[in-house]
């Protein structure tokens, strides 16, 4: 209490110095102003929290455990620089057990692949990140042999989900062999690898003209901040003991056994699994024991830093039939490692960790197995294990490591007793204070609570002796003991002698509260715990964690606090930020001085001594950032640094989480009759003591509201949400010695009663509290609405009610039917409610108020809807009730459904004490008086809002697709709109399908709102059909929540018209595409000056051309349509590129905003970025950064881009760059059906959408009604929407263009699909069945499709993208639909797309049929503008403003004419300029839309790359359809000529005459056209490594100029049903070979010369070197394509041994590049064939020697080489002759012998 009183007397002196802190906690109650009023207020509870009680914790369902759906794509592009010769390589993806490969390659070390895989999964999302993905290279696999591992690459999926987007975009994976780990790399895989589940969207920058990133080293697949260079490291897991375990044993023969022969052995096998980076090591398995001792340690092998976070740690019992795991704990290397500058490598222990799962008890068949596994949040403790791990660096060079990476088992020796600090006793004390909210299922029972800590308080584990105990773990206890009392400070408390733990309730019978929920009658007697065990003293980690978690806790309140100050739009946001990083600054420098003070050496771990440095650090540069920080807050750049400082938030939560366990968490079950049922946890750090207010755990000593909830799987969905029972606890765990202060948070007013009061036993703990002291109150709860509640009904509606709890009491608002948005405005009176304590402490401390919403059924139980808690103001009966805390204010309270919101309240509570006058003292209750509602009591006057008339115009334009309602049509609609109690009616759809627009536009209601805009009431809109004899049906409903945007502020006019009279020069130049930027001239509104500023059109032809002659000239007969798309990507990479680079920066700024120069401004605004391109101007900003960027950048690569009319590319749907066209007419989503009880609530179930209400609102208090009216051009009936269009049908040609798809999700079992367009428009539906592609991911389709429509009937495109297949039905890929009609009536004119440039001819002709000019003066004259005046000299005049441009325009024929459109499409580029009526046209533009299935909800399947045009069939017609079809590939012929060789190694000794020889030929391909190998003929027997060939390979292929492809169509396999086309970058394979009669041919060398840019051919040979490859970036580089002939030496190369590069050849070689008209013209043969044969090679003699002289030859075979070896032969010979002659003679030799002849 004093603590109260004295902050609050600080807080008085405070604010008198310094103004700038703002405590919101008491401005919410002295300033009655109606703002102070929170939205859902998030700090609702905690605004008047004192000492004595502790935060609820208001979200219930465990999120942990439940299974998602994830999909994983990875697309493997291509592999570099495999190791290995001549290899054919596969590349195999893998995530946990499913494995996809590729095609196979056939020969090459790079080969180019392009394949799309994607992974399902429905897993929790814990088990999906640890899983690992594997990407390896497998050398000749086939169907037989498994083929060998070349290398291979692992990450954890959790990596790849927390990079930004999720995703990694075009990166090399290193290649490394796990079974050689000197080996260093074995090459590169190029992949995008992306990570979604639902709601994510993949942002994949766009997928144009693949460039080849060469830069593999800058482009590596690793999260940021990992090194390119990582190292082997040995991970080491020791593995000491574990203790704890639990007495029971999972097999049933076991315990068979046991009843038999009565053995009493321990009944658990248990050993120890550790999981790393896919790997597993097990210890040994200790037989029948509870208490096992392993000393072993397990060894990973494992690259550091390792891509996998996690390491899994599983005690496991063995057995033969059931192997289970007993327990689970994860180790997270983030947390014991830190990769800073003064970082440290991984390091635990050995330290205790404690593991959780299911309960302790033994069941046959355990329900809560999946606990143990790891999988969502434990019921009890499990088991507690020693462990410690460490690191060591390999050095991969040095000879004597193990290279391969097999996890190794090792004994360790035994560790010291007292390795893990000095065993202390704790105290575990607890006091039940009030449980309520029982759930009725078990109320008729008798219930108790049992509590333990650790395997302490378990009844299963029977009584623990404490003495036996402590021998066993701390040594000679006695004399310890009493050392330590002798030499104890004056906190310490005596031992008690044998103190026996009371660890559970006595059993009561619970009370009925209401018939929903039971109470346990703790009315003045409240049942207390205490519990001893003994634990190693770590403390001091979790008062760390505390402190940090404290600082943590106060910065999340104080950031709410501004964002709420924010929110309701109170003054002075920043001043209260100061205030907030003042406070984290004063927070860290405590820490700093609070966490240096112990220095008890005792089982302090190298972890616990590194993590204190690094928080240390931390939180120094913490202070310092704070400090900078909060000398720039400025009223505008409070959302900024909020966002900022939020990061300082999740630094200090990620420090706060300690690695090395102590004490374990305790565990609260609630048993009925013996039977576990619900259970709650409390981190035993929350509750620790400690004599320092900063180290106190945040619940120690205070009263804390808990919630019960069911264990393991029970808890998911909607049982999950009731609560079990409440409970209000007291808890306090401590040394045994500081017990002194273990009452000391208690309310006050109470007598202890304890077990007896034998001698020794005064210093126990009570086992009871009975209380005195009562108090008694009557609480007043004004529940006024709700809003945006859960839909519980198939109507998509509720009919809720509220019920209040509080303390043993309850009551229900009334039943409000049929809204998401009741208005209750009910006051609810609980008299005589009786509280335990003294009145002071009750007074700043009441407990907890919980409000829960249901829907009432009329069958059945009410349905659970949200629950949310408050915390009434206390007036004692002496205080004088009156501001500033009285009368309370209405408050908004977020209501919770799970851990998901489920809406808001707007509610105040009062609890007022009845003094010894009884009720007459207490305030009366003024209702309003005209309402007469029966026993209901209004809200009273002075808490109810202060309300005005407000008029809401209505604008009912038509209903749209609208489903069945019960399988019926909807036919006469009608909509119903009500707010407040009133409403209106729009007039009746006499027959919907003819027309399902409203007859009636514009209708009004008055109604009374209040004052405040924030408390304004939902909006409820009704679609009924009316059916026959007066029956309508409920069709959909939606509740508009936010009102602010339709209340219509009326404009200053004056402000608006600017100054008529002086005229504004307003064009500088018209943005250009990426080239040169003139300089724009930027003039204020006000000036007079004209500025004439030279307009570059690029329509001005020719001349302008020949100006410029370092610009590539283009031929403009060669440009289509595609030149210009291309082009317009290329804008937009180089734009995201300046974007991301500008992003880096300012992410570096970020970093160095430690110490900014004095002043500096820490500011994201300044970035050239503000969200993601919003209008032109900051497009070409950035497009400037991005050209000078690219020109200053890539030196010689970068060549000057042709000048080209662009068109806008969006990377999302064009809707979403214009606010969905909503800026007059909007469209509300009509719901039906109950809400899915899905996690996430917030994406609105596309199922429950059954249609849309087209309109608009406006609202404004009647009091504006008068200035509107007096405008000449008012037209009543139109309200505030006036010059909107009629509604009447209309005709339209509609034309969609469809570009291509990017992505698709496979379809086919090959992993491919076969996709196809279809469209859908009303009832008209085109299928392009015929036209599909074959085998396609990524196809393009470049198609136009024209479709006559009417609006509204049909409004809605949906254009599918199907895969077609030869049997059975073709099956959807995904779909994406457009509103037609909001896009045809937007002021953004998106009818069709506004081009960069007027021509009359080519591929940018101007498409609409409106020419500029029209399209202007329509505008201005829908507008009311003044114009267009076009003047002489280029200048048009619209409004008060004044543009210039060019005049002049050429036709067809090169003639020059006159014309104004390039001056009217000036100005219509800048329309958003406009007073008044200016807004953004919409561009000349291909649009990026995602493609989603019904059946995946929220996950992409790709996306599809289209424009939609629009002409009304009442104006001209428009030309025909602009031809996108995709370019047809060109057809080329490549003709090589190999002259010579020179210096290939010698293979072969010469059988004949011994010398070193090679018969040498050569082979060459095109990549992917592997099956059209040529080979030349062989040169034989040269000696010199040279070969002599004039021998010509040709290549006939297709390629596409523009993606720089060559295009090959070819059956995949013989049962393939049609071709496949392949696009394959064009790279000519040139290999050297050694030709071998008998055996097969030996490979040599190879190049590979990519076609586009190559190094140029050295002169000679002798100038041909290995330079030429390995310093490619500094060669000069030529492209066939352009050089067409070439002629010159390049390498062969090969890996040696040592895996280094080596030149084994050089060829002389001729390449010619002609086109297929001119190959035609002049064909050549291949070989030295006709036609142009060549002359046949200067070969030397000696390559035929051997034929002319034979006996030379073979002396020389005989003589010289093989002499030994024929000598060998003869002699073995002869041995041979001898043995068989003798065995010839032999039995007729004996036969002689024998009779003796």
């Amino acid at each position: 209490m004093k603590k109260g009183k004295s902050k609050s007397s600080k807080h008085k002196g405070e604010n008198q110095d310094e103004p700038a802190v703002l405590e919101t906690e008491d401005l919410d109650r002295k300033m009655p102003d109606p703002d102070t009023i929170s939205l859902a207020s998030v700090t609702a509870v905690t605004t008047n929290v004192s000492n004595k009680r502790s935060k609820p914790d208001i979200k219930m369902e465990p999120g942990a455990g439940r299974p998602i759906d994830f999909q994983v794509s990875v697309t493997v592009i291509e592999a570099r620089q495999l190791v290995g010769l001549n290899m054919d390589p596969v590349v195999c993806v893998e995530i946990g057990d499913d494995k996809k490969y590729t095609s196979m390659k056939e020969s090459t070390n790079c080969p180019y692949y392009n394949e799309y895989f994607v992974f399902d999964f429905h897993v929790p999302p814990d088990q999906m990140f640890d899983k690992i993905l594997k990407i390896s290279v497998i050398h000749s696999k086939n169907l037989l042999r498994s083929g060998t591992l070349v290398g291979a690459f692992k990450m954890d999926v959790g990596t790849v989900y927390t990079q930004p987007e999720h995703n990694f975009y075009h990166k090399w994976a290193i290649l490394s062999d796990p079974d050689d780990i000197t080996a260093g790399c074995k090459g590169y895989v190029k992949c995008d690898i992306a990570v979604v589940t639902k709601g994510d969207n993949i942002k994949t920058p766009h997928k144009s003209t693949e460039t080849d990133e060469d830069d593999i080293e800058g482009n590596l697949l690793l999260p940021e901040g990992v090194p390119v260079e990582r190292a082997w490291a040995r991970y080491y897991v020791k593995i000491y003991r574990a203790e704890g375990l639990p007495k029971s044993n999972t097999s049933i023969m076991a315990n068979v056994k046991k009843a038999i022969i009565g053995e009493n052995k321990d009944l658990l096998d248990p050993y120890v699994q550790v999981l790393f980076a896919g790997q597993k090591g097990k210890t040994s398995v200790q037989k029948s024991n509870y208490e096992p001792i392993w000393n072993e340690q397990i060894v990973f092998t494992e690259m550091f830093p390792p891509l996998c976070s996690r390491m899994k740690v599983q005690i496991r019992d063995s057995d033969k039939v059931n192997d289970v795991a007993i327990g689970t704990h994860f180790i997270d290397l983030r947390n014991v490692a830190n990769d800073g500058d003064k970082g440290f490598l991984p390091t635990l222990g050995p330290a205790w960790v404690n593991m959780y799962g299911s309960t302790r008890n033994y069941t046959l068949m355990d329900e809560y197995q999946d606990l143990n596994e790891g999988l969502g949040e434990g019921v009890s403790f499990r088991a507690r294990l020693l462990i410690s791990l460490g690191m060591e660096l390999l050095d991969t060079g040095a000879g004597d490591i193990m290279t391969s990476t097999e996890v190794q088992v090792e004994g360790v020796p035994k560790i010291a007793e007292n390795a893990t600090g000095k065993v202390e006793e704790f105290l575990l004390f607890g006091s039940f204070l009030e449980a309520t909210m029982i759930d009725r299922k078990i109320g008729d029972k008798p219930i108790n609570f049992e509590v333990t800590i650790g395997y302490y308080g378990s009844e299963s584990d029977g009584p623990i002796k404490p003495k036996s105990r402590r021998k066993k773990k701390g040594g000679d206890s006695d004399e310890e003991e009493t050392d330590l009392i002798q030499g104890s400070s004056d906190e310490e408390v005596e031992d008690d002698g044998d103190l026996v733990s009371v660890a559970t309730t006595p059993p009561m019978k619970p009370l009925i509260t209401d018939r929903n929920y039971f109470h346990l009658p703790y009315f003045e007697r409240k049942p207390c715990i205490y519990i001893k065990s003994w634990w190693p003293d770590q403390r001091r980690r979790l008062y760390n964690s505390n402190i940090i978690d404290n600082i943590a806790d106060k910065l999340e309140e104080g950031l709410n606090d501004v964002q709420e100050v924010i929110k309701t739009e109170k003054a002075y946001p920043e001043r209260r930020l100061r205030g907030v990083l003042e406070e984290l600054g004063n927070g860290c420098s405590q820490f700093l001085n609070l966490a240096n003070k112990d220095q008890n050496q005792a089982g302090k771990t190298k972890l616990d001594r590194e993590r204190l440095k690094f928080c240390m650090r931390e939180l120094e540069s913490m202070i310092q950032q704070a400090k900078t920080i909060r000398s720039q807050v400025k009223k505008n750049t409070v959302k900024d640094k909020i966002k900022l400082v939020q990061n300082f938030l999740q630094r200090l939560r990620f420090l706060a989480v300690e690695p090395q366990h102590s004490v374990p968490d305790i565990y609260i079950w609630m048993l009925s009759n013996n039977k576990r049922i619900a259970y709650a946890r409390v981190c035993c750090k929350d509750i620790l003591y400690s004599p320092v207010e900063e180290e106190k755990g945040k619940d120690c000593a205070k009263v804390k509201t808990i919630f019960f909830k069911l264990p393991g799987k029970k808890g998911f969905g909607s049982a999950g949400w009731t609560v079990q029972s409440k409970t209000e606890m007291y808890l306090w765990l401590g040394l045994t010695r500081q017990r002194k202060d273990f009452l000391i948070g208690l309310p006050n007013g109470f007598e202890e009663a304890k077990v007896s009061t034998g001698p020794g036993m005064q210093s126990a703990p009570p086992i009871s509290l009975v209380y005195t002291m009562k108090q008694v109150f009557q609480l007043r709860v004004h529940m006024y609405q709700a809003r945006s509640l859960f839909a519980a009904d198939s109507t998509g509606l509720s009919d809720p009610f509220a019920r209040v709890f509080f303390s043993s009491h309850t009551q229900v608002t009334e039943v409000l039917n049929e809204t998401l948005c009741p208005t209750w405005d009910q006051l609810l009176v609980f008299d005589n409610v009786e509280l335990y304590g003294e009145a002071g402490e009750l007074r700043d401390d009441p407990p907890i108020i919980v409000i829960e919403i249901y829907d009432q059924d009329a069958m059945g139980k009410a349905e659970f809807m949200g629950r949310t808690f408050a915390k009434p103001i206390t007036k004692m009966s002496d205080e004088y009730y009156g501001p500033p805390r009285f009368p309370p204010q209405l408050e908004y309270y977020q209501i919770y459904r799970g851990n998901c919101t489920a809406g808001e309240m707007l509610a105040a509570f009062e609890l007022l004490q009845i003094g010894p006058g009884g009720k007459s003292e207490l305030p009366p209750i003024d209702g309003p008086t005209e309402l007469d509602r029966g026993p209901i009591l209004p809200v009273p006057i002075g808490i109810r809002p202060v309300l005005s008339k407000y008029r809401i115009e209505v604008l009912f334009w038509g209903l749209r697709d609208l489903k069945r309602v019960n399988l019926a049509q909807v036919d006469r609609p009608r909509v119903d709109i009500e707010c407040a109690g009133k409403g209106v009616q729009s007039a009746l759809i006499q027959n919907y399908k003819k027309n399902p627009n409203f007859s009636t536009l514009v209708k009004w209601f008055e109604v009374d709102l209040p004052e405040n805009e924030l408390l304004h009431p939902p909006l409820n809109i009704r679609v009924v059909d009316c059916r026959a004899f007066g029956r309508y049906t409920l069709v959909g409903s939606n509740a508009v929540t936010q009102l602010r945007r339709f209340i219509y502020r009326s404009s200053d006019k004056q402000a608006n018209n600017y100054s008529t009279t002086d005229e504004i020069i307003c064009n500088a130049e018209p943005e250009p595409p990426v080239k040169k930027m003139e300089t724009v001239v930027k003039l204020d509104s006000g000036s007079d000056a004209v500025v004439k500023v030279d307009m570059d059109d690029d329509k001005k032809g020719k001349k302008k051309k020949k100006a410029e002659p370092e610009e590539e000239e283009v031929d403009e007969s060669m440009l289509d349509w595609w030149s210009k798309y291309f082009a317009s990507i290329e804008t937009l990479k180089e734009i995201l590129k300046a974007q991301e680079a500008a992003m880096a920066e300012l992410a570096e700024r970020d970093e160095d905003a430690e110490a900014p120069p004095e002043g500096g401004e820490i500011n994201p605004d300044d970035s050239p970025v503000k969200g993601k391109k919003k209008g032109k101007k900051k497009k070409a900003a950035a497009a400037a950064a991005a050209a000078a960027a690219a020109a200053g950048g890539d030196g010689p690569a970068e060549k000057k881009r042709p000048k080209i009319d662009e068109l806008k590319v969006f990377n999302k749907e064009l809707e979403n760059e214009f606010e969905g066209f909503e800026d007059w007419l909007h469209s509300f989503n009509l719901y039906r059906g109950k809400a899915g009880d899905d996690d996430d609530e917030n994406t609105l179930d596309e199922d429950r959408i059954v249609g849309k209400f087209k309109g608009s609102l406006s609202i404004y208090k009647v009091s504006t009604l008068d200035d509107m009216s007096r405008d000449a051009a008012y037209d009543t009936n139109m309200g505030m929407f006036q010059n909107i269009p009629q509604n009447n049908p209309i005709n339209i040609l509609v034309r969609v263009y469809v570009v291509r798809a990017t992505d698709l999700h496979p379809a086919d079992i090959n992993g491919k699909a076969d996709p196809y367009i279809a469209i859908r428009l009303g009832k008209t539906e085109i299928k392009d069945k015929e036209n599909y592609l074959s085998k396609q991911l990524n196809p393009v389709f470049g198609k136009s499709f024209d479709i006559e429509a009417t609006f509204p009937m049909d409004s809605t495109l949906t254009v599918s993208i199907y895969d077609w297949d030869l049997v059975g039905t073709d099956d959807l890929i995904g779909e994406t639909k457009l509103d037609l009609e909001n896009r045809y009536y937007t002021k953004h004119r998106a009818t069709c797309g506004i081009a960069s440039n007027y021509s009359l001819y080519g591929y940018n002709v101007w498409r609409d049929p409106m020419k500029p000019t029209q399209i202007l003066s329509k505008l201005c004259k829908d507008g009311k503008l003044d114009g267009p005046h076009f003047g002489p000299g280029g200048r048009v005049k619209v409004a008060n403003r004044v543009y210039f441009g060019p005049t002049e325009i050429e036709d067809e024929n090169g003639l020059k004419k006159q014309t104004d459109e390039h001056l009217a499409l000036t100005v219509l580029k800048h329309w958003e300029d406009m007073p008044r009526v200016g807004c953004k046209l919409v561009p000349e533009h291909v649009e990026t839309r995602p493609l989603l299935n019904p059946n995946k909800p929220g996950i992409e399947q790709g996306r599809i790359e289209m424009w939609v045009d629009m002409y009304p069939k009442d104006m001209a017609a428009p030309g025909p359809a602009l031809d996108i079809a995709p370019r047809k590939p060109k057809k080329f012929e490549l003709r090589v000529i190999i002259w010579n060789t020179d210096e290939v190694v010698l293979e072969d000794d010469d059988i004949f005459t011994g010398e070193k020889s090679s018969d040498i030929f050569v082979r060459g391909w095109l990549k992917g056209q592997q099956e059209d190998k040529q080979d030349t003929d062989v040169h034989y027997h040269s000696l010199t490594g040279e070969g002599n060939f004039n021998w010509r390979f040709v290549y006939p292929f297709d390629y596409l100029l523009a993606e720089e492809k060559i295009v090959i169509s070819k059956k995949e396999s013989m049962f393939a049903w049609d071709e496949t086309e392949y696009k394959i970058p064009p790279r000519l394979n040139i290999q050297v070979w050694d030709a071998d009669h008998f055996s097969a041919d030996d490979f040599l060398g190879a190049i590979e010369l990519d076609l586009n840019r190559f190094v140029r051919g050295a002169k000679t040979a002798k100038q041909c070197t290995l330079e030429m490859v390995e310093n490619e970036q500094d060669m000069p580089m030529v492209s066939i394509f352009k050089q067409k002939r070439i002629k010159g030496w390049w390498p062969f190369l090969a890996r040696d041994e040592n895996d280094e590069l080596e030149i084994t050849g050089k060829v002389e070689a001729e390449l010619h590049l002609v086109t297929g008209d001119e190959a035609e013209k002049s064909p050549v043969g291949e070989g030295r064939n006709e036609p142009e044969p060549l002359e046949k090679p200067n070969r030397p003699d000696t390559a035929m020697l051997w034929f002319l002289m034979p006996l030379k030859a073979i002396k020389h075979l005989v003589c010289n080489q093989y002499k030994w070896l024929v000598i060998k032969i003869v002699l073995a010979l002869l041995l041979l002759a001898m043995l068989g002659l003798f065995l010839y003679s032999m039995p007729g030799y004996m036969v002689k012998k024998l009779l003796g002849a």
